[in-house]
């Protein structure tokens, strides 16, 4: 299938869908409403909202009932990137290949912008129709979870304590498992959801998600050594200057290569139940493992 056609029409319809979600730009307090479209509307690839509506159509159902999931992903991962570019987190002056919050309306109204999308993507997900199987509470609770100290936070956390220390191949797959790989999973969880998938098939989409999210993550820190700032659209480099642990570091370019193709994989396999409608999702596995940026 042509993924990249794919990708620029869920694009465009998560876009839409966004605008319609955040208040205007215009709307008081104009500037946290301004950074927070800022942020949002920055030009990224929309990959994990578009992975929401690829797993609702390959459990039989329709993209616009997982539109709300889709955009309160993109949000929760658009706020997550505001923070972690703050000077007192990874301390980035590129996202996306332009200024990022902190360095276009300061620090206090990145981290409100950042707040601000947080919250309202429990709003836009309240907005999502329930199924037999999974009503609001469970919708809520996935999102919740996947973004919260135990996952999301948690992997930054880790990552912070992490710098500038040697950590153990373990220690770097629980940040990478808690940091990335969570929220992927939710997002594709969310998309089935919306399609009332049964409960095993949402396991095997669970595990097809986490292989997914890890497999995205361990080419992140191959690109970071790679690849050049224009390329990537954000510092490139940063996480080598920040005495970061990736895989790379720990276990050299050519086996982090092969732990990607082991992931992509795997992540294969758990889409077996799902035949030919799974063919957009393995597109997905096979362009994270062969992207550039």
């Amino acid at each position: 299938m042509d993924l990249k056609a794919y990708l620029g029409t869920c694009g465009k319809r998560i876009d839409r869908a966004l605008d319609r979600f955040l208040p205007r730009a215009t709307v008081k307090p104009r500037t946290i409403h301004e950074a927070m479209r800022y942020s949002l509307f920055a030009g990224g690839k929309r990959l994990s909202p578009a992975l929401t509506l690829a797993a609702a159509e390959a459990c039989g159902g329709e993209a616009e009932t997982a539109l709300p999931a889709a955009c309160a992903v993109e949000c929760i991962h658009t706020y997550s990137l505001i923070h972690d570019d703050l000077p007192c987190m990874d301390d980035d002056d590129l996202r996306r290949g332009r200024p990022t919050s902190h360095k276009v309306y300061g620090e206090g109204i990145a981290v409100l912008a950042g707040d601000a999308l947080l919250t309202i993507a429990f709003e836009i997900l309240a907005q999502a129709k329930e199924t037999s199987r999974y009503k609001m509470p469970a919708l809520i609770r996935e999102l919740a979870t996947a973004s919260g100290s135990r996952w999301l936070i948690g992997g930054q956390v880790a990552d912070l304590q992490g710098e500038g220390k040697k950590i153990t191949g373990g220690e770097l797959k629980y940040i990478h498992r808690c940091k990335t790989a969570a929220l992927l999973t939710a997002s594709i969880r969310l998309g089935a959801m919306s399609a009332n998938v049964s409960p095993a098939k949402l396991q095997n989409l669970t595990d097809f998600g986490q292989s997914l999210g890890l497999a995205f993550q361990v080419i992140d820190d191959i690109l970071d050594v790679t690849q050049t700032t224009e390329k990537l659209g954000k510092t490139a480099g940063k996480d080598v200057a920040a005495t970061k642990a990736t895989y790379p570091a720990i276990f050299g370019l050519e086996r982090s290569r092969e732990e990607a193709h082991r992931l992509t994989v795997a992540a294969h396999d758990a889409l077996e139940p799902f035949g030919k409608n799974g063919a957009t999702l393995r597109a997905f596995a096979d362009y994270l493992l062969m992207r550039d940026y």
